[in-house]
C-alpha cells in the first residue's frame, strides 16, 4: 500500500509527496485547461502511469522467463474527450531493443502488457491502443 500527500500550491499546481521515500513531484494544469503546462498534468500522470506499469510488468515477466527487455521504451499519446472532459484514449507505442524474441517471449510480452494493474484499473471506455515495434539487429 502506498500513501501520498498532495498539497495545492496555488495557480493550478499541486505538489505530491510519496511518504515512504520522500520523493516529490509537481503537477500543473495543461495549457488547454487554464494552466501553464510546465509540469505533468494529472491526466498526463494517468497516461504515463499506464506506460510505466506496462514496462514494469513486462520487465518482471521477462526476468521470470529468462529474457530481457532492457532498453525498451515507449511513446504515449493521450487523447482527450469532452462532455465530460476526460481521457478518451491512450495510444502506447512500445519499441523493444531488438527483434530476436521467440514466439513464446512475444506472447509473454503481449499478455503481460495487457495485464498490468493500471490497465486493469482504467474504465473500459478509455480506449487503450498498444503497438509493439522492434529495432532491427
Amino acid at each position: 500500500m502506498a500513501t501520498f500527500e498532495t498539497r495545492y500550491l496555488g495557480n493550478l499546481r499541486t505538489e505530491i509527496t510519496h511518504l515512504q521515500s520522500g520523493n516529490t513531484l509537481t503537477t500543473d494544469a495543461p495549457t488547454d485547461n487554464h494552466g501553464k503546462g510546465e509540469f505533468f498534468s494529472p491526466t498526463d500522470m494517468l497516461a504515463s502511469a499506464l506506460g510505466s506499469c506496462m514496462l514494469t510488468i513486462m520487465g518482471i515477466a521477462a526476468k521470470t522467463h529468462g529474457f530481457s527487455i532492457d532498453g525498451a521504451f515507449m511513446e504515449t499519446t493521450k487523447v482527450m474527450g469532452s462532455n465530460p472532459r476526460r481521457v478518451a484514449e491512450l495510444v502506447i507505442k512500445i519499441t523493444f531493443p531488438h527483434n530476436k524474441y521467440s514466439e513464446k517471449e512475444l506472447k509473454i510480452l503481449n499478455t503481460s502488457a495487457k495485464e498490468c494493474p493500471v490497465a486493469n484499473s482504467l474504465h473500459p471506455d478509455v480506449k487503450q491502443t498498444v503497438s509493439f515495434f522492434f529495432k532491427e539487429v
